[in-house]
């Protein structure tokens, strides 16, 4: 395990800005204040959680990166571009950013490798997904569930799968994606310890190696340390802390939770 002592970079020194927001503030059709105007950086080759209490607006941040919830305020740049200028943009950005789920999001009834698969539905248009996938994407869809370890359970119906089996298959299916960020929102809040540490450890691997930035949110303190580069804290919308795990001191803490 990585210890947080050990990290002791600055949120500044962690990357390159790939996504970049500015003065982004989300207010639902009910007045609900999800997120007071806030500006952020997402860098490459970095594991950015997202700490709070539920309500904290970790969920609205997380799906403003890809306009899963669109701003009421404020910018939304990747590399510089506003991507919120054309719908075609929009997906064109949608298509580059994977999410893995709470709640996995698989199709049961069908195999971890065809629900793998689905993950390059966005790379065609409607027409050319009624016919079989090719070869080469079957091979690189055995190849994600390879790297997640489950190769060998790629004919297996996922709901004959354990959650932390399944959450994997999710991670293949965001690699299929061929995606350039990565989006987890609460991705082991229903699974056992071993399975959310084996979990949050493939996605760090998969920032490290693959030079991505992933983005998650979690409720659990003990993994925000453990696996985070950055840890971006919230409370009621507002984003009341940003550094290193290791400074994530009792007086952040009172920030974030109250007390």
């Amino acid at each position: 395990m990585q210890q947080a002592a050990e990290k002791t970079l600055a949120a500044s020194d962690t990357g390159v800005p790939i996504v970049s927001l500015s003065e982004v503030g989300v207010v639902y059709p009910n007045g609900t204040v999800a997120l007071s105007p806030l500006s952020l950086d997402i860098a490459d080759d970095c594991v950015t959680v997202l700490l709070g209490p539920s309500g904290a607006g970790k969920s609205s941040l997380l799906r403003s990166l890809n306009l899963l919830v669109r701003p009421s305020s404020g910018t939304v740049r990747v590399r510089g571009e506003d991507i919120a200028q054309s719908a075609g943009t929009v997906r064109a950005h949608r298509r580059e950013t994977a999410m893995v789920f709470q709640h996995h999001q698989l199709i049961g009834r069908q195999t971890a490798l065809q629900n793998v698969l689905t993950g390059r539905l966005g790379k065609h248009s409607f027409w050319r997904t009624v016919f079989p996938f090719s070869e080469p994407e079957r091979r690189l869809a055995l190849a994600c569930l390879q790297r997640v370890d489950l190769f060998e359970k790629a004919l297996t119906r996922c709901d004959n799968l354990s959650g932390g089996q399944q959450q994997r298959v999710g991670i293949a299916r965001a690699l299929a994606q061929e995606p350039r960020m990565i989006l987890a929102d609460e991705p082991v809040a229903s699974l056992d310890p071993a399975s959310s540490e084996r979990v949050l450890t493939l996605l760090r691997s998969i920032c490290k190696e693959d030079r991505i930035p992933v983005v998650i949110s979690l409720h659990q303190l003990e993994y925000a340390r453990e696996f985070a580069d950055r840890i971006v804290g919230l409370s009621a919308g507002k984003v009341v802390f940003d550094a290193a795990p290791a400074k994530l001191d009792h007086n952040a803490l009172a920030a974030i939770y109250g007390g």
